[in-house]
């Protein structure tokens, strides 16, 4: 591997034989390089991919301006995100979340603080990157002794959810949890009743409905031929539920311009039944 460019001490923008790009990070890894001259690959502690000029830009001018300890720090919050969900997350999770983190402590140091609104939806709806969340407030308490307030455990989960779904960007994410949240409520107005949020079936409602927001969001369509079958039957048998789904429908539309399919009607009319069913 040869150094392309030194970007300070610890990062180098680097080449492979291959002619793919990466940036290379590591305590004094910079400090004896030169362009063109290999890497002392023993010093690397973090490898991130270039998948475009964009990319590369602007990592390299977050890269100038962020100290190492802040970046390991968020390297070590994506490893420990991995980890508990079990999951790939996006490679630009490291660019939007460290980014994120050093003007949280910039914000932190100059006395201003940001109330995150969407704080409540966020704990109830991505209940386990919220507490992801909290985990990464505790490892920038420890690793940077800067105390963070609980809003920013909810702006970190955000970040978490969007390198989960692969959604455009974080404000969709933010857009998401506001839709879900109108959209129970819709279920809750409509049969005049509070739902149980502790219960299995309000759990798989709500992912459904993350999965449901993601399809709208990236314009794909359900399509499911077995719901051809049962659909007359849902629409007699439920007809209560059926017209919640319906109501859900017409604010989808008028929100996103947006008709929903026969098949995501009958999805919801199934789960709605669910929620509003004791058992």
């Amino acid at each position: 591997m040869q150094v392309k460019k030194i970007i300070n001490n610890n990062i180098l923008l680097t080449v492979d034989p291959g002619g793919s790009e990466r940036i290379l990070m590591g305590k004094g890894i910079g400090f004896h390089a030169k362009n063109g001259g290999p890497v002392d690959e023993a010093l690397v502690e973090k490898t991130y991919a270039i998948t475009d000029e964009w990319t590369e830009n602007k990592l390299t001018q977050l890269l100038r301006e962020i100290s190492l300890e802040h970046l390991q720090a968020a390297n070590e919050i994506i490893s420990f995100a991995r980890v508990s969900l079990g999951k790939k997350l996006s490679e630009n999770l490291f660019l939007t979340l460290t980014d994120h983190i050093h003007y949280a402590i910039c914000r932190q140091e100059q006395g201003i603080f940001l109330k995150n609104a969407l704080l409540w939806e966020i704990k109830r709806f991505y209940n386990h990157e919220f507490l992801i969340g909290k985990e990464a407030l505790r490892i920038i308490r420890d690793k940077l002794a800067v105390e963070l307030p609980e809003d920013e455990a909810g702006f970190i989960a955000l970040h978490i959810v969007n390198a989960n779904l692969d959604l455009a960007a974080v404000s969709q994410v933010s857009e998401m949890a506001e839709t879900i949240q109108q959209i129970m409520n819709i279920v809750k107005y409509h049969f005049n009743t509070e739902l149980d949020e502790y219960s299995l079936n309000y759990e798989r409602f709500v992912t459904h409905l993350k999965f449901f927001m993601q399809r709208l969001f990236s314009g794909v369509q359900l399509k499911d031929p077995d719901t051809v079958a049962i659909m007359g039957h849902l629409k007699e048998q439920y007809q209560k539920e059926y017209a919640c789904a319906e109501k859900i429908s017409r604010y989808i539309a008028t929100l996103y311009q947006r008709q929903l399919q026969e098949d995501e009607l009958i999805y919801l009319t199934i789960h709605i039944k669910r929620i509003t069913t004791e058992e």
